[in-house]
């Protein structure tokens, strides 16, 4: 093995090594002993690391119990890439921000790390206009040729990735979970089609149990990943705004969509603007701040990449008429209920036809909405 895959395999073991946080492993990166690593006892670790007692067991134990071309193997057969600090593969933006991730793990298109990228945050429970404007931005921004980078969860950020997923930037997710582990489980067919088109990426070791601190964690990566943040529609204590503060301690972009001043969900990305967010009305209030400056360009689809348009020819006249309806705008099942006049037991098998066509979705409060 040579020195550069012994750094990368020592740098793994160690972020994978439980009780051995980031800055323990930034320790031993500026010890530099990687080629010793792998030999060291606990003394060693205690002494020429600095590391505490029991991460220095756990650290000991991790090596020699651990097989990196095993690790590499296993991965492989999961279709998991692993990503260090120090492969040409790390997206250099990250690199650059104040705690990027020492190790990550991403499925799907990596040559996305590399392309320009905008990050669309927001509330996991949107209003038909935030719902509308976050698939609007990121399949614009993706038209563009610019990489939608998001994190997953219900809401906004599933409509962003949505979106993007229409245009050739494509989008990337960002986890709190394993790369492998889908949450919320609503969002599985989401997650196969990022996989597929786009790239789903983590700093958490596969085989991790899921954690609610794992999920701040990710923002940052959401954010150091992304020339910019555009957040859309966010309460006063949103961790979207956490997402938008980290944007700027990285000295990046921060955009803002406005929202009604009744509007709890629109306290946050109000208070933003007040705060000097770039307020944005349009598309092209984020395109101005980088036309000129990058390049950007209207890269078409192609073939293997561009998303079929779905036809109504496949579906019944009933199945047409509720399509019609939710490619408006998303409703209710009372709203459907109204504007159909169909009667809720058939309304109802209407809904599951078109869901497991795959031509809508449902989102929490009964709320359905075009895929």
């Amino acid at each position: 093995m040579n020195e550069l895959n012994k750094r990368n395999e020592a740098l793994i073991t160690m972020h994978e090594t439980s009780g051995v946080g980031w800055q323990s492993v930034r320790k031993a990166v500026e010890c530099g002993q990687w080629a010793n690593y792998e030999r060291f006892s606990p003394e060693a670790w205690i002494s020429a690391v600095g590391l505490k007692p029991e991460q220095a067991n756990a650290l000991t134990n991790a090596f020699t119990s651990v097989n990196p071309a095993v690790r590499r193997q296993e991965a492989s057969i999961r279709g998991i890439n692993i990503l260090t600090y120090y492969d040409d593969a790390y997206p250099e933006l990250l690199r650059q921000s104040p705690q990027p991730p020492w190790v990550l793990y991403a499925i799907g298109r990596l040559e996305l790390l590399q392309r320009h990228s905008i990050a669309i945050v927001g509330t996991r429970g949107p209003t038909s206009y935030g719902r509308k404007t976050a698939s609007s931005l990121g399949e614009k921004l993706s038209q563009k040729g610019i990489t939608v980078v998001s994190g997953l969860a219900r809401g906004v950020d599933a409509m962003a990735h949505e979106g993007a997923l229409n245009g050739a930037g494509s989008t990337i997710a960002v986890l709190g979970t394993p790369v492998d582990r889908v949450y919320p489980a609503e969002n599985r067919f989401l997650y196969g089609r990022i996989a597929e088109r786009g790239l789903v990426v983590s700093e958490v070791p596969p085989g991790t149990p899921l954690h609610p601190g794992l999920f701040p964690l990710r923002n940052r990566i959401i954010a150091g990943l992304s020339l910019g943040t555009v957040v859309v529609e966010a309460a006063e204590r949103s961790g979207s705004l956490i997402t938008a503060d980290q944007a700027l301690e990285m000295s990046r972009d921060v955009f803002a969509v406005p929202g009604p001043i009744s509007s709890p969900k629109s306290a946050g990305t109000n208070g933003l603007i007040r705060q000097g967010a770039k307020l944005v009305a349009t598309f092209q209030d984020i395109m101005e701040e980088y036309e000129g400056v990058l390049d950007f360009q209207n890269r078409p689809l192609s073939e293997e990449n561009r998303v079929p348009v779905e036809s109504e020819d496949s579906l019944t006249e009933n199945e047409a008429i509720i399509y019609r309806i939710l490619k408006e705008e998303a409703r209710t099942t009372d709203e459907l209920h109204e504007l159909s006049s169909f009667p809720f037991g058939l309304l109802h098998s209407v809904l599951i036809n078109l869901t497991i066509k795959r031509k809508i979705e449902q989102h929490p409060g009964s709320i359905y909405s075009v895929l």
